[in-house]
């Protein structure tokens, strides 16, 4: 029986060897997507840098209740962070953000009075995200995959052509949005009943379990699904495919000239 004879395999079903070769595709598959999520959440020097000036802050106002040198304290750390990051030349998106939410916080806080209004720009965009993780995911375009598409060089190729991963994103968005939002409802209550130590510590502590729950529910989405469909290959692809038409094209051309055959003839055989 020649190899045309032979049936397929059905695609559920495992090759020989005992499935080592579909377990290491999922590894690998795995193994990506944590690669992923780390590059696009900072891993664990981006939470550090989140945390850090929050920290800085609420622990300087406990002591002695200076706003003035504990919002320049969490601002000055901020820069440095930043600072470092330019001088290692590393990804500086993670700390340029943690310096612009700071600097909001800080010239609200310094225009109201109002220590605890450090907190609010912070507390508003996490409430604007939370609702644009629902609205996106609502509109059939979740915002987790537009963030993570580029990164797993797929684009935006999951909305029509990886139904699989617009399943994952979809419910990887409902996550974080949903998570969000109850985040928030302990933190707007907070922001009207509590002084701001104890709005303080509990945003320090609200910080990292949340993400963390966030991140691990996409992880396990993301592993569960499909791979990605990497676009930026199939592009290289086809300019390589295009070129080598080209080239061929103009090879016959070539040959075609030193026969000695007119280019009327050359045109009406399609060369």
């Amino acid at each position: 029986m020649t190899s045309l004879d032979k049936p397929t395999q059905d695609a559920g079903q495992s090759p020989p060897g005992g499935g080592r070769e579909d377990d290491g595709q999922v590894h690998d598959s795995r193994a990506v997507t944590e690669a992923a999520l780390f590059e696009a959440f900072g891993g664990i020097r981006g939470m550090v840098e989140t945390v850090l000036p929050g920290l800085i802050f609420v622990t300087i106002f406990t002591i002695n209740k200076d706003l003035h040198f504990s919002a320049i304290a969490a601002l000055a750390v901020s820069v440095v962070m930043l600072v470092v990051r330019l001088l290692r030349k590393d990804t500086v998106k993670h700390a340029f953000s943690g310096v612009f939410g700071v600097a909001f916080g800080v010239v609200f806080a310094m225009f109201t009075g109002n220590a605890k209004d450090f907190y609010l720009p912070g507390m508003i965009y996490t409430l604007g995200l939370a609702l644009a993780y629902i609205v996106t995911t609502l509109a059939g375009v979740p915002l987790i995959g537009l963030m993570l598409g580029p990164v797993f060089k797929e684009n935006l190729s999951w909305r029509t052509r990886n139904p699989g991963r617009k399943k994952a994103y979809t419910k990887a968005s409902w996550a974080w949005g949903l998570i969000l939002l109850a985040k928030c409802a302990i933190l707007f209550p907070l922001y009207w009943w509590a002084d701001t130590t104890q709005l303080g510590w509990v945003l320090v502590i609200l910080k990292i379990p949340p993400f963390l729950l966030a991140v691990w529910l996409t992880w396990v989405f993301l592993a569960k699904a499909p791979p990605p469909i990497d676009v930026f290959a199939e592009m290289e692809a086809a300019e390589k495919a295009e070129e080598a038409e080209k080239a061929a094209k103009a090879e016959r051309e070539g040959a075609a000239a030193e026969n000695g055959e007119p280019a009327a003839g050359r045109h009406r055989r399609g060369v």
